[in-house]
């Protein structure tokens, strides 16, 4: 564009527009560290009310070859609600509400309920969500690569400041929502399991009975004290 072209007034006013827009661009390329990628996922998190998306889950063992492949619909609300509804292959639902972990399965008709203690949840998937941990000083944090068929993420390696079930974590982080797009656990033994979010939707309206498991007739209820109902 060349200036010359345009009377001084409406000089004046491209300025006013472009310039804040080349500051953002400037502002975008800038590289962002781990660190900081990390703590941008924790400030979005706290700022969601409710999220839901789509979710695949791979576990890959080191005794068989293919993984596990689930998938389902993910609810959450803060500060400590979210419900995993898997629907292929088999149907089961976990529900975490309030400290109290809930867990059917259809194919058995079976519904288990137990107490969480807090710690319990600090190192899992349900720990990044309920963000009861500051991600900085429950982890070393640094940069890491590892193969994405997804463009514009920032991927980053936790690895636990304390000995527990994994030896490591590595998030793929959404550099414009800086929302968790993908997590994978490493656990000691060399097995692996792997979290994939799409179809997302942030402080959407969820209705409560999303939170709320009623069971079916002729279910097996097991408590935490192990007493069956039925």
């Amino acid at each position: 564009m060349n200036p010359r072209l345009y009377p001084r007034p409406i000089r004046i006013l491209l300025a006013a527009f472009l310039l804040p827009a080349a500051a953002s661009a400037a502002r975008a390329a800038t590289p962002v560290s781990a660190a900081e990628a990390a703590a941008n996922l924790e400030k979005a998190l706290k700022n969601v009310r409710t999220f839901e998306a789509r979710f695949e889950q791979l576990y890959y063992s080191t005794t068989v070859s293919t993984p596990l492949d689930e998938r389902g619909d993910f609810y959450f609300a803060r500060p400590d609600k979210m419900r995993w509804e898997y629907r292929e292959p088999q149907k089961k639902v976990f529900l975490y509400a309030d400290g109290l972990l809930q867990v059917y399965l259809a194919e058995d008709n079976q519904l288990t309920r137990s107490r969480v203690p807090p710690e319990a949840n600090e190192s899992d998937i349900i720990g990044i969500f309920l963000g009861k941990t500051s991600l900085r000083e429950a982890y070393g944090v640094e940069e890491t690569r590892f193969p994405t068929e997804t463009a514009g993420v920032k991927q980053v390696k936790l690895t636990p400041r304390q000995e527990g079930d994994y030896s490591h974590i590595l998030l793929e982080i959404d550099q414009k929502t800086w929302l968790l797009r993908r997590a994978l656990f490493f656990e000691w033994a060399g097995n692996k399991r792997e979290y994939i979010f799409s179809h997302e939707t942030v402080n959407g309206i969820l209705p409560p009975h999303i939170f709320e498991f009623k069971a079916p007739p002729g279910c097996e209820v097991i408590d935490e004290q192990g007493v069956i109902k039925r």
